[in-house]
């Protein structure tokens, strides 16, 4: 007999909006759905239902049943790195995340990219839902896109050129529990891969975006002087792999050895100076022979970058701190619920440091407010400024 993780339920109080996250760790997808959806029922019509569901399940069934029990109401989702409940990460699961009630109204849509030409096309199709939206007073687009597809900072930028200055954009990378073949998209029952959803959503009530990371720069600040795409090249005109190794005092096989490479940058990435704050750059690969990085997405030349340095300590306290902030700027209103989006790269030094089950606490959160959400393999959030992409940080939505 196979043991389930429980399944949890945070109801709002307010008729006209609430937030429900359901989820389940069941093998059997059928019985996996029943008792996510479980809280869910409880309430009519979701105008919005996000499925975040590990690669595990087959993701085609897991929608259908999905959408068969929640109607009319729109849904996307997608495959992740594990998935994040309050007080609770989960790895292997299942995770329904829904939104309903008048006070909301929501649209969805979805494009196609490839490797090749990447996702910023894809993303300008996803984001055109914004034009069918009727707004309310405050609005948002969520974004969902293929991990794995070019360079993720195209999602952005596509979505950019959709939406403008004024709706913030929030949202995620879909993983495959680290596997990093394919990643999968949902939207409306229909199973993608190379893809981009999105759902605009609009509130009578405020929505807010937090960004935390907890990594603090390690080297001065050095000019890209060579880039493109996400290859970085070199750095105040320095082979860029040489500064790495060099400035983190890499032992010998990091130096030779392209596995030993991965697992050392696993927890020393790049930032990138922006007006307001600092983006931080996954670096996933090395070049031996060229002397360069592949990074998760684009370090733009001509931008001042450090490298990065951080522990255990300082990513759990970016984690507890993340909704806090996006709180803070609902402008006295309590919030609601939360989504959670945080790097599966987090989870891992984390998990190492026998501090994953610490990382949810949420102390500043109240008990009776929802929160899930799900480890991506990067993350979206763009307020204001230019970028709004980000590795290795985590990002809170907050709904009043």
């Amino acid at each position: 007999m196979t043991i389930s993780e429980p399944v949890q339920a945070a109801l709002t109080s307010e008729a006209d909006r609430w937030i429900v996250v359901g989820s389940s760790t069941n093998p059997d997808p059928g019985l996996a759905v029943r008792e996510a959806l479980a809280p869910i029922s409880e309430r009519a019509n979701p105008r919005l239902t996000i499925i975040f569901c590990s690669p595990a399940y087959n993701l085609a069934e897991v929608s259908r049943l999905v959408q068969a029990s929640v109607g009319s109401g729109e849904v996307i989702g997608c495959s992740t790195a594990g998935e994040l409940l309050r007080d609770h990460p989960m790895t292997g699961g299942l995770l329904i995340w829904a939104l309903g009630g008048e006070g909301f109204a929501v649209t969805t849509g979805v494009g196609l990219g490839d490797p090749t030409t990447g996702l910023r096309d894809a993303a300008q199709s996803a984001a055109q839902c914004l034009r069918r939206l009727e707004r309310k007073e405050h609005t948002i687009l969520f974004l969902l896109a293929d991990g794995l597809c070019g360079d993720q900072m195209e999602v952005v930028r596509g979505a950019y050129d959709v939406t403008g200055a004024g709706v913030p954009l929030v949202g995620g990378c879909a993983g495959d529990d680290m596997a990093l073949q394919a990643t999968q998209q949902i939207h409306s029952g229909e199973i993608l891969t190379h893809a981009v959803v999105a759902a605009a959503i609009t509130s009578n009530a405020p929505m807010a975006v937090g960004i935390a990371h907890g990594w603090e720069p390690l080297s001065e600040a050095m000019l890209v002087t060579g880039s493109r795409g996400t290859t970085l090249a070199t750095l105040d005109d320095r082979p860029a792999l040489d500064v790495y190794l060099d400035t983190y005092g890499a032992p010998a096989e990091v130096r030779n050895d392209p596995a030993a490479f991965f697992d050392f940058a696993h927890t020393r990435p790049i930032g990138i100076a922006r007006r307001n704050r600092t983006e931080i750059r996954y670096v996933y690969g090395a070049d031996y022979e060229k002397r360069t990085l592949t990074i998760f997405a684009e370090v733009p030349q001509g931008a001042m970058a450090y490298l990065m340095h951080g522990n255990s300590d300082s990513v759990l306290h970016a984690t507890a701190e993340v909704c806090a902030l996006a709180e803070q700027a609902l402008g006295g209103q309590p919030a609601r619920g939360f989504m959670l989006l945080e790097c599966v790269a987090r989870k891992s030094l984390l998990s190492n440091a026998g501090l994953l089950d610490e990382s949810l606490k949420l102390p500043t959160v109240a008990p009776e407010t929802t929160v899930g959400g799900f480890y991506t393999y990067g993350e979206i959030a763009r307020t204001e400024g230019s970028g709004g992409l980000h590795n290795q940080t985590v990002v809170a939505l907050a709904l009043a």
